[in-house]
């Protein structure tokens, strides 16, 4: 079992960035495949971005290629998510999650998830 604490969250202007953080704690960090995923006001939740154990695979969703970069220090147990170029679209509640499958974009096959942090962005 891992636990997941986020962090990072804020008000930002559009164009602007921000920097998610993922702290994991428990089993070993590098033994699960991890992922961000947001959920904004009335929506489903979505997937963000995903990277694998060892940090050498990643996928990232088409809404935010080129702008948001997923990494991992296994080293330090942490997850990150640099977001640039902000947009308000972007706002939402972000949540990390952990999965014992290898790199994996479905909400569904994530076990372990964090209390999200909430990202604003206006206009």
């Amino acid at each position: 079992q891992v636990q997941l604490v986020e962090s990072g969250g804020g008000l930002v202007q559009a164009g602007g960035s921000l920097a998610l953080s993922c702290a994991a704690s428990g089993r070993t960090f590098s033994s699960y495949a991890m992922g961000w995923f947001r959920q904004a006001p009335g929506k489903e939740r979505e997937f963000v971005a995903a990277i694998s154990r060892g940090g050498g695979v990643a996928r990232v969703a088409d809404s935010v290629k080129g702008r948001f970069t997923i990494s991992r220090d296994n080293a330090k147990n942490t997850l990150y998510l640099q977001m640039n170029n902000l947009k308000p679209e972007d706002t939402a509640d972000y949540y990390c999650a952990a999965t014992d499958r290898v790199i994996t974009v479905l909400l569904f096959e994530y076990n372990y998830w964090g209390q999200g942090t909430q990202v604003t962005v206006s206009s």
